[in-house]
């Protein structure tokens, strides 16, 4: 009988967890219901500058590491291409919607170890740091060649 007991507790524990973590991310949307829709691609983006495959991690907002946009499906993690071409960046991800950075919101790019709540070994990250309407974002790649990663920053650095 005490096992059951306990094996009753500990699944109520675990639901609860779930509970919490739902109502935690259900909270955040309610939050963040004032962000801009983020743009669409279009329907030319334009030539393939440089391009690498990975994870994309997640777009956090302004210097806050941990504040991860939940709205709409952008919150989500996905495997996904990260293509920087003539006029933005543009990140394809499995089973998501695809991401589009126009090139003139773009405000630098660098590495990091960090982002919405996934570290990594130093500079395990690829961060591209952008801007839409009065709010700063940054959004985190993990590639699977981490050596691009400074084409990526020289490339995506001068640009304001």
């Amino acid at each position: 009988m005490s096992r059951v007991l306990l094996s009753l507790a500990v699944l109520a524990v675990f639901l609860l967890c779930l509970y919490g973590m739902w109502r935690g991310w259900q909270n955040r949307k309610r939050r963040q219901a004032d962000l801009p829709e983020f743009p669409a691609p279009p329907a030319e983006p334009g030539a393939t500058v440089l391009e690498t495959t990975g994870v994309y991690v997640g777009t956090t907002i302004g210097d806050n590491w941990q504040d991860r946009v939940a709205v709409g499906d952008v919150g989500h993690r996905a495997e996904g291409t990260l293509r920087l071409t003539e006029r933005g960046v543009l990140v394809e991800r499995a089973g998501a919607s695809p991401l589009w950075i126009p090139a003139d919101r773009v405000e630098g790019a660098r590495t990091a170890r960090g982002l919405a709540g996934k570290v990594m070994t130093a500079d395990g990250l690829l961060v591209v740091r952008w801007q839409l309407g009065d709010r700063v974002f940054d959004t985190g790649f993990r590639g699977d060649d981490k050596d691009v990663y400074e084409q990526w920053v020289q490339a995506l650095g001068g640009k304001r």
